[in-house]
């Protein structure tokens, strides 16, 4: 199983407005660890999610979508804390901006961690949780407990959250040498290290013990580099773009669920060479497509990367 740790909330989209005061809006389960957990089970992978849910009606809510999705539940830590809630609003290119109602999420502390289980051969960690305080102490102790396991982050900053950038460094300076895997956003690199290059950002990261680094860029090139020394880029399929809302998180889980094929993420990423990159990158990217191409974070399923 690949577990995946961090928030899960409900996307609250606005539909319609009648002036100030009245407005509609459509609530869809989401959060990018919870994204991400789902798209791997829709791709075939065993995949849980370690989460504080809450027992409110949203939490409740959360609960049998994961049951609905084949998503183990196993690690999942009951809260009688808030669910989380995201106001999204989309520009004319159907770029989300977000406005969090968070609780952090949802006050999942180190002292709540589960013991981790033998069939947990890796782990991935992202957005808010990373950053925000109790969740993001817990994320530290689960990592550096496990980097044993294959490990794998997405910084995928969430600045209304936790606005200081620092906060965002310090604690992925802690992360980055325990990963095998990290995907960065184009966006999210300028945010935490204005001005840096994407080759420059992976070389460093690849120093610290890293063995594969990714950075997207929304409708542009990914590319990647191996600590091998290979690097290659893929550019997604030209789709019309409803919007981009879980776009990463699905690129994201379509890295790990093929790295997973064979059981063995890091050994997988041990053998790529150039060309293995540059399909792993398009595969991703092509998955990334299907969920800009419909409505809010409706990941691929395999049936759909493989006809």
């Amino acid at each position: 199983m690949f577990l995946v740790c961090g928030d899960s909330l409900f996307d609250f989209f606005l539909e319609s407005e009648a002036g100030p005061g009245a407005a509609t809006y459509a609530a869809r389960a989401g959060g990018s660890p919870f994204n991400v957990a789902i798209g791997l089970a829709r791709l075939g992978a065993e995949a849980g999610l370690l989460a504080g849910i809450s027992t409110d009606m949203l939490g409740q809510r959360l609960a049998r979508v994961l049951d609905a999705e084949g998503v183990s539940r196993r690690y999942v830590i009951p809260t009688d804390r808030p669910t989380t809630i995201s106001l999204v609003g989309l520009d004319a290119d159907g770029v989300p901006a977000y406005q969090f109602y968070d609780s952090s999420d949802t006050g999942v502390r180190p002292s709540d961690l589960p013991e981790i289980g033998p069939e947990v051969t890796g782990l991935h960690f992202g957005s808010y949780s990373l950053a925000a305080a109790p969740v993001a102490d817990a994320a530290a102790t689960l990592a550096t407990a496990h980097r044993d396991r294959f490990i794998s982050v997405d910084p995928n900053v969430r600045p209304t959250v936790v606005p200081d950038m620092d906060v965002w460094r310090a604690r992925l300076d802690l992360l980055f040498p325990l990963a095998g895997l990290v995907k960065i956003s184009a966006e999210d690199l300028e945010l935490l290290w204005p001005g840096r290059t994407a080759a420059h950002f992976a070389e460093d990261v690849l120093a610290r013990g890293t063995r594969l680094v990714v950075v997207t860029d929304g409708g542009a090139a990914a590319h990647g580099w191996t600590a091998g020394g290979d690097h290659a880029s893929a550019r997604p399929p030209k789709v019309e773009v409803v919007d981009t809302v879980g776009a990463g998180d699905t690129f994201q889980a379509a890295l790990i669920a093929q790295l997973l094929r064979d059981g063995d993420p890091a050994g997988a990423i041990g053998g790529l060479d150039t060309d293995g990159l540059s399909r792993l990158l398009a595969h991703a990217a092509r998955a990334a497509s299907i969920t800009c191409s419909r409505r809010g974070a409706d990941l691929p399923r395999l049936h759909e990367l493989t006809d």
